[in-house]
């Protein structure tokens, strides 16, 4: 059974440590700064780092690859698209892949950039799955639009809600926060939603970490996978001044209106 630890870089970003404790090998996701990562090795000799694994090409995720290939000699796997340094596996969306020990499902979710994939790891007896999905599902919302389409995006996050609802989701940066207050505005009377509002503000006032999410709480709080309810349509139509029916619209709303949302 893997073990899993949060490696914080930059302002907001996690870098995914992914340790198998008995042979003493770990993966890292999208380490955007080398830093973290060889801080931690070498405060645990005898550790090998054996495998990055890449989401999408930004530079916040991709920054330290090099570094650490050079510095480790350890493969790197991503996005095909010949953006992403160093690689030398490419995925593609429905491909199957390995890390330490572990089979991992591809899953393309193009939005945020068009190269975005995520990491399905189905889980065993005793373990949950593990969902890696960068910057295209957040605890409580979504990745911005810098290369894809509403459509793209919201066939993205609909393909990541399908999954087991018991997935923990581990996304790239913490964003929880804002994300719930955004999310309070298009359902003011959701009451789970209000809780784990409050819930992850006492976290966050000491400094905590706010994930990993699960699929069944973003079911239920985020509005980026509750487009078709009723409220949410509601509140979308209220910020776009039109009724919206399609759940594609009503995404587009959605992020229209979160991208100018304060905080």
């Amino acid at each position: 059974m893997l073990c899993i630890q949060a490696l914080r870089a930059f302002a907001d970003n996690y870098i995914w440590l992914l340790q198998d404790v008995a042979l003493r090998r770990c993966a890292v996701v999208d380490p955007g700064d080398a830093e973290p990562v060889q801080d931690w090795l070498q405060r645990n000799p005898g550790w090998q780092l054996a495998d990055i694994l890449v989401t999408h090409h930004h530079d916040d995720h991709t920054g330290g690859i090099a570094a650490l290939k050079r510095s480790t000699g350890c493969r790197v796997i991503g996005p095909a698209g010949g953006r992403i340094p160093a690689l030398d596996l490419t995925l593609h969306d429905g491909d199957l892949c390995a890390a330490l020990g572990q089979r991992i499902e591809v899953i393309g979710v193009p939005g945020h950039t068009l190269d975005h994939i995520a990491y399905f790891l189905p889980g065993t007896a005793g373990a949950r799955p593990w969902l890696f999905s960068g910057d295209t599902l957040f605890a409580g919302g979504c990745g911005r639009l810098f290369e894809g389409s509403a459509q793209q995006m919201h066939d993205s996050l609909t393909r990541l809600a399908a999954l087991p609802a018991e997935t923990e989701v581990f996304c790239a940066h913490e964003y929880t926060l804002g994300n719930l207050r955004f999310a309070c505005a298009v359902e003011p009377d959701n009451r789970e939603l209000r809780q784990r509002l409050e819930q992850t503000e006492a976290i966050r006032a000491h400094d905590g970490i706010s994930l990993p999410s699960n699929l069944a709480c973003e079911r239920a709080t985020n509005p980026f996978l509750r487009t078709g309810e009723a409220r949410v349509r509601e509140a979308a139509a209220r910020f776009s001044r039109c009724q919206q029916a399609d759940p594609v619209a009503v995404f587009a709303a959605l992020r229209e209106w979160k991208n100018g949302f304060p905080g």
